[in-house]
């Protein structure tokens, strides 16, 4: 078996980078081990203006290190309100790469996201005619409705008639945790993907509940039943184009964590490529680690491919139980455990 590999260097097509003092402190481990990402535009206020994106844009890139080459890709945050004719612009000038749909109250900071798909019918009749995709939370949020359910009931409810209705628009079905998604992107046309986070790939929700409340194992989407996480597993690791990497790392304070807020978030940035290797390699299948990484989101977003390079070396990695920020501290995924892969850039 090899004891390296090298690939072109990934992009992570789904990433938390925040604002301000945690901004400065997370994006290196980003900017270390991606090209490009997609950008998260949850702050407190969202970004949902071409301005607000520009200047939030000048803020990541004033925070990468220097000696890191890093684009980090701008989405503008949909609202009831949002006007069609700044999404095209953003677009047609380079500005939004993509739109967030965060159904309102799914996620952090989701409050002030769309309260039904029907309101935004002129936004989505707008970046199905350019070609913009479309980045989809894909969570309902009534209130009768289970949570390890909100994903099964989402994709009955708007997906499959959002689809139906626009069936040119651009999807991706954001940090799949369900055999039903799996199976729903699977079936579904070439311009429908979806993205899958490391925790995912690894954990059940037993990691949250077995034991003892376990926050730093809490994100939204919940980590569902073992069949669930199975399915993940086979999609990421088959080769399919419809799946790409997406890490969802959503840093929080550690204090904010572990208190009553629980609040949800992984913080998988730091050894993201590594967890996701893990998979792969338990899975056999590290011929396809390449394209799950670095090609397949690339094509699906009609950008081209990261010509550099990136190796790994079959190591062990320790994780460390904690990493230093400027004002606080935070829990990385996989805290005090051992990896066996190590990225050596």
């Amino acid at each position: 078996m090899s004891e390296s590999l090298t690939i072109r260097r990934p992009d992570d097509w789904h990433v938390h980078l925040r604002d301000g003092a945690m901004l400065e402190g997370v994006v290196a481990h980003t900017a270390r081990q991606f090209a490009r990402a997609i950008v998260m535009p949850n702050l407190t206020p969202p970004v949902t203006t071409v301005e607000a994106a520009e200047a939030y844009r000048a803020r990541i890139l004033a925070a990468v290190p220097e000696g890191l080459a890093f684009e980090p890709l701008m989405t503008c945050y949909l609202t009831d309100n949002t006007d069609p004719e700044e999404v095209r612009r953003g677009f047609e000038s380079g500005v939004f790469t993509a739109c967030k749909l965060y159904p309102a109250g799914a996620t952090t900071n989701s409050d002030s996201g769309v309260t039904d798909v029907a309101n935004i019918r002129g936004v989505l009749e707008v970046m199905a005619e350019i070609g913009m995709v479309l980045c989809v939370h894909g969570e309902v949020t009534s209130a009768d409705i289970d949570i390890f359910d909100r994903e099964a009931v989402f994709i009955e409810r708007v997906m499959t008639p959002l689809l139906a209705s626009l069936p040119s628009l651009k999807i991706v079905f954001e940090h799949i945790t369900t055999s039903e998604a799996v199976a729903f992107v699977e079936s579904a046309p070439d311009n429908v993907a979806a993205t899958i986070t490391p925790q995912h790939l690894h954990i059940n929700r037993n990691a949250m509940l077995v034991g003892g409340i376990r926050p730093h194992a809490y994100c939204l989407p919940v980590a569902k039943r073992e069949a669930h996480r199975l399915a993940l597993r086979k999609a990421a690791t088959s080769g399919s184009p419809k799946f790409f990497l997406g890490t969802d790392s959503a840093p929080h304070a550690r204090e904010a964590k572990e208190s009553a807020c629980g609040c949800a978030g992984i913080f998988n940035a730091p050894y993201a490529l590594e967890s996701y290797l893990a998979v792969f390699d338990e899975e056999e299948a590290i011929a396809h680690f390449e394209g799950f990484a670095s090609l397949h989101g690339p094509r699906f977003y009609g950008l081209p491919e990261n010509q550099a390079t990136v190796a790994f070396e079959k190591v062990d990695t320790p994780v460390p139980a904690t990493i230093a920020t400027a004002d606080t501290e935070l829990v990385p995924f996989h805290a005090g455990e051992t990896l066996r892969w190590r990225f050596a850039g």
